[in-house]
This record gives structure tokens, sequence and C-alpha cells, in this order.
């Protein structure tokens, strides 16, 4: 089975997470194949916008605790974790197309962070979006600690990752972290409804330089935010009580 499914939908590539029994949780495999989609889009010259979903009840829950191999956990090991993600998010926003989220049920960690990465959102009705890092005692990656105080500002920012609190799609919304608000599946066409007006509407090389010129804006800043989380969840990860409270969270099969 693929974790990660594609289909082009005129000039616009639907990708979706297609591992619904872990609610497409990060695990290597997804990473991986996620990574290598988006990138053929990216080189391919008949798309010229993106949709990325989940398949099933979420679009992504975070990272899969079961899938980490916590008996040899090491900081290399960690590294190269954090930068599978991490190389998610160079993609979405270092790229020269529009790639819009269609993002229902959970988004959660990782999957937050990537909702976050997207040029623009549709979420459905039943979004619940949080950082449970700081609860577990990792730290959050895809750039947000630089992200999401530009978009909410910093007391807020720091509500939503130092208390974690699950966010609907209506806060969201008003938050302006998403775009649009549609019933529960209707978001994936909405999104697609949304990238086709975009390629039918500006020209492709308007667009490039659109995203490239905002994306500049950021810069290092956003580049330099992503080696401090990757450095901060690397020394979370390696904590005894970090290790402690996983093995006792993937032993109870939670």
């Amino acid at each position: 089975m693929a974790y990660v499914l594609h289909e082009q939908r005129g000039k616009t590539r639907l990708i979706t997470l297609n591992n619904p029994d872990r609610l497409n949780a990060l695990s290597t495999r997804l990473l991986h194949e996620f990574e290598f989609i988006l990138q053929d889009a990216i080189n391919d010259p008949d798309t010229e916008a993106m949709v990325i979903t989940g398949a099933g009840r979420a679009f992504c829950a975070g990272d899969d605790l079961k899938d980490f191999d916590w008996t040899n956990v090491s900081s290399a090991s960690v590294r190269s974790h954090i930068q599978d993600i991490q190389r998610v998010t160079h993609l979405i926003m270092g790229c020269d197309k529009p790639v819009i989220g269609a993002i229902h049920g959970y988004a959660v960690g990782g999957g937050f962070e990537w909702l976050l990465n997207c040029d623009m959102v549709v979420a459905a009705d039943s979004l619940i979006a949080f950082f449970p890092e700081l609860k577990w005692g990792f730290f959050v990656t895809g750039g947000v600690t630089y992200l999401l105080p530009k978009a909410i500002g910093h007391q807020k920012s720091m509500e939503l990752f130092l208390l974690g609190e699950r966010q609907d799609a209506g806060t969201l919304h008003r938050l302006g972290l998403v775009n649009w608000v549609v019933r529960e599946g209707q978001h994936v066409e909405k999104a697609i409804e949304v990238a086709n007006r975009i390629t039918e509407k500006s020209s492709r090389p308007a667009v490039a330089q659109m995203k490239k010129t905002i994306n500049s804006e950021l810069g290092q800043k956003l580049w330099h935010a992503i080696q401090l989380e990757q450095n901060a969840t690397i020394e979370a990860f390696m904590r005894p009580e970090t290790k402690e409270i996983v093995k006792t969270f993937v032993d109870k099969g939670k």
C-alpha cells in the first residue's frame, strides 16, 4: 500500500496522505513518500498548483510514536527524523507553485505545522488542530516558532504553544490561519476549485514570482527558526523523562 497517493486534476496535483489506520501519522515511510511526490509535482511542468489532504478521519496526527525506535534513540536518529519533516516544509514553502491545504479531522503537531506551511487552507468543519509537543516534552518544527507569531501575534502564539489546547475550524478561521471553512466532505473539492481558479486566472510566471517574493521576505529568519527548532527537538527527544513518557504511552497501545 502506498502511504501517499497522487492524481492529476487538470493543472492541479492532488496529494493524499494515505495511512488512515494510523491517522496519517509521521512515519519514516510516509515522510519519504510525501517528499518524493512533492518534489515530483514541483518538477512537473504540467502541474501548476498542489492540493494536500489526508485519507480517513484525519489530515495528520503528528509523529507516529510507535514507528520510532525508542530503544536505540540517538541524536543522529532524531536529527534524521526531524530533517525528514523539515524537508517537507522546505518543499511546500520554498517551491514556486501554490500549495492549498484541504484539511479535515485531526491536524496535530506536525500536521498543524504543515497546515501553517500551506499558502492557503480550506478547512472542513471537523478540523481540530493543536500542538501537544510541550506536554510530551518535545518541541515544534516546521518553522512555526517564526510563522505563527508573525501571523497571529506573540501572546496568542504562546497560548497555542504552551497550553496545547484544541482549536476548531471556526477559531482558526477567526485567527486568519485558514481561508475557508466548509462542511466535512467538501474540503477537497473546494481546495481543487481554489487551485483551478489560480491556474486559470493568473499567469504561471506571475504566480511563481509572487510566491518567491513573499517567501523571500521570510528568508533567513524562517530558516534560522527551523534550525533552532531542530536543535531544540533533538535536545528534548534525548531527555530521559521524555523517553519514559513515550515508552509508557506506547506500552499502553494508545
